[in-house]
């Protein structure tokens, strides 16, 4: 720690070098940090789209689908006896509930936040009484997946992170021009002749893919943050959307290198620290904006 602090006061910088150069000595720091960086790219890159829609909140209930899965996944391995991992479960749970809420908004007279919040309560009350089922037994494993953890991480973690990464950017580029359009007018969208409700369950199914992917790491009451926070700084002072993608994604990468140093540093939560520091730029941010004039 104190290596650290005399190297962020900038006196004596080769112990910032020595101070990062320990912290990468350790595998599983190793393992955060590309798992970090991954998800600094692709959480604000699809949270984009959802917050110039109005749906930040669809991150939220995805998280707390994705609990429900990663319940069904501990709950289905203490009562066969048979290792279920929680991570699929949960991708197919928050995959399920995603496209649940696009069907029930499209074939329903409920608007988009009242279907979020059905999902959402039914999601998380299915993981309690799961747990409640096990006696409680599996409440200790599930901790991790609700708070976070860069020591959990595993190979497969990251390796399932990154292939979900590659698997999202590519979507986002290969149909970028449609989710444009269907963000800003999708009225005019769909005179154009673009499947406006396949568009919306893409970016439903790949919200959910960023969740799970980011919820070891993150943990699933925090794991949101990382879809709103970073575009809500870029929108401070971007002054297109392709700007604010990029900002946004600029600022995430931020956050969770910094979070994560900050967190081995002081031996703080880290997606609790990454989620700080992430508010802490957009503070800033609008602070610069507002006395600067742009706001």
């Amino acid at each position: 720690m104190g290596a650290l602090s005399a190297g962020v006061a900038g006196t004596h910088p080769p112990l910032v070098v020595g101070f990062l150069t320990e912290m990468l000595s350790y595998g599983f720091m190793r393992r955060a940090v590309i798992a970090g960086v991954c998800i600094a790219v692709v959480a604000p890159l699809v949270g984009s789209f959802l917050v110039h829609r109005r749906m930040a909140m669809i991150g939220d209930t995805l998280a707390h689908t994705a609990f429900a899965g990663v319940a069904v996944g501990l709950f289905l391995t203490s009562v066969l006896g048979v290792v279920v991992p929680p991570a699929l479960t949960a991708l197919a749970v928050a995959v399920v509930a995603g496209l649940v809420i696009e069907l029930l908004s499209e074939y329903t007279d409920v608007y988009n936040d009242v279907s979020m919040a059905i999902v959402l309560s039914g999601g998380f009350a299915l993981g309690t009484v799961l747990v409640s089922l096990t006696d409680g037994g599996i409440a200790v494993s599930i901790g991790q997946y609700l708070f976070g953890s860069l020591s959990t991480l595993t190979q497969a973690n990251v390796e399932l992170l990154l292939v979900l990464g590659v698997f999202v950017t590519g979507t986002v580029l290969l149909t970028y021009r449609q989710l444009v359009y269907v963000t800003f007018d999708e009225s005019s969208a769909h005179v154009a002749g673009i499947d406006v409700p396949r568009i919306n369950r893409l970016l439903a199914l790949l919200t959910a893919l960023v969740v799970v992917g980011a919820m070891q790491m993150m943990g699933v009451i925090l794991v949101a943050a990382m879809l709103v926070v970073p575009v809500a700084t870029a929108t401070q002072v971007a002054r297109s959307f392709r700007e604010s993608v990029l900002l946004a994604v600029l600022s995430g990468l931020v956050a969770v290198l910094v979070g994560v140093t900050l967190s081995y540093a002081f031996g703080l939560a880290a997606g609790g620290t990454i989620v700080l520091v992430g508010i802490g730029l957009y503070a800033l941010t609008t602070a610069l904006a507002v006395v600067s004039g742009t706001r």
